[in-house]
């Protein structure tokens, strides 16, 4: 079950698509974060998901907020997915331990062995403001992030 809003982000410390140290907590006072779980890069709906956030990054990605987007591929594969579509964003790896990050959150098929469609919005004090959980098939709606972006 995803953790809830209202209850303290889960910290982590996971490797970019560039091999680069990302925390959570390296945001606290300074951002929020969009924390976006992803089942697996080269994926049809992930990377319509993906290349839609990466069309209007500057509402994800500005002075306010940061988006960051986790999968269990590595960050082998990550590198060259983020090449191959563009994406400018961090594409963080929950490769190993593998689900670590996805378990904490809640969002870790254990069945399929990937994270689902789960996106959490953590205000600058690290707190979680919104999420949705969707299944493996099913995209999720860039607007809505929007609006629980607007609502903080």
């Amino acid at each position: 079950m995803a953790i809830e809003v209202g209850t303290q982000a889960p910290d982590f410390e996971l490797k970019d698509n560039h091999g680069r140290t990302v925390k959570l907590s390296d945001f606290r006072g300074e951002k929020n974060v969009v924390l976006l779980f992803y089942p697996f890069a080269f994926t049809g709906v992930c990377t319509g998901e993906l290349c839609a956030l990466r069309d209007e990054l500057p509402t994800f990605e500005n002075d306010d907020t940061q988006l960051l987007a986790v999968s269990n591929d590595s960050i082998h594969t990550l590198r060259v997915f983020a090449e191959q579509e563009g994406l400018e964003y961090p594409l963080l790896s929950d490769f190993w331990p593998h689900g670590e990050t996805s378990r904490a959150y809640g969002v870790f098929d254990e069945d399929k062995g990937c994270a689902v469609r789960g996106t959490f919005i953590i205000d600058k004090e690290g707190v979680v403001r919104w999420t949705v959980v969707n299944g493996l098939p099913d995209a999720r709606d860039l607007n809505d992030y929007v609006k629980a972006l607007g609502a903080l």
